[in-house]
C-alpha cells in the first residue's frame, strides 16, 4: 500500500496519523505545531480498515490504560540525519523518565546543539511512539510539547515521571 493517513480516536483527541507501506510515518494531534503538508500524506482510509493503524490504536488504547510501557510497530519518520540521531536517543528514555534538551545535546557531544536537539525534537513526527514528551527543560519544568503542554504533562504523569510545576508568569 502507498502513502495513506486517517483519523484515530483516541482518549487524547483524534489523532492524524500517516503511513508508507508498512511503517508509520506520522503522529498528530489537533493542533500540532508542525503538521505534515497535505501533499505528503497520501489518500485517506479509514484507520478501522487498515491493520496497521488498527494495530496503533490498540498499543496507543493500552499505552493509555497504563498496561503498555513500548511500542511495536514499524515506523519510518522522515528527516534529516541530525533530527534522525536526536529521534533515535528519544526511543532510548525510558518510559517513566525524563532528560533535558541539554542533556541530549552533550549526548551528541555539544552542549551548545541544545537549541538544534530542541527544534528537532519538536519536529519529532511521531509523538508518543517517539517519545518526545520524556525531554524538559534544564530545571525540570515542562517545556513546549507540539500537543500542547496539558497533553505533555498527561504522558509524563500517566508513566510516573516527576513533573515539575509551570511558573506562572503573573
Amino acid at each position: 500500500m502507498t502513502r495513506r493517513h486517517a483519523m484515530l480516536p483516541t482518549a487524547l483527541g483524534d489523532l492524524l496519523v500517516g503511513a508508507d507501506g508498512e511503517a508509520l510515518s506520522g503522529i498528530y494531534f489537533p493542533g500540532h505545531w508542525h503538521p505534515p503538508a497535505a501533499e505528503t500524506i497520501g489518500v485517506e482510509v479509514d484507520a478501522r480498515g487498515d491493520e496497521l493503524f488498527t494495530r496503533l490504536g490498540e498499543q496507543l488504547a493500552e499505552y493509555l490504560d497504563g498496561r503498555r510501557t513500548a511500542f511495536d510497530l514499524s515506523m519510518a519518520p522522515t528527516g534529516d540525519e541530525f533530527q534522525h540521531a536526536v529521534w533515535a536517543m528519544l526511543r532510548d528514555i525510558p518510559c517513566g523518565s525524563t532528560t533535558s534538551y541539554g542533556e541530549l545535546a552533550v549526548r551528541l557531544g555539544d552542549r551548545n546543539l541544545a537549541r538544534r536537539v530542541g527544534n528537532a525534537v519538536g519536529r519529532n513526527p511521531l509523538s508518543i511512539l517517539v517519545p518526545c514528551h520524556r525531554v524538559v527543560g534544564a530545571d525540570g519544568s515542562l517545556t513546549g510539547y507540539a500537543g500542547g503542554l496539558e497533553r505533555k504533562r498527561f504522558l509524563l504523569e500517566l508513566e510516573g515521571a516527576p513533573v515539575v510545576a509551570q511558573a506562572r508568569l503573573f
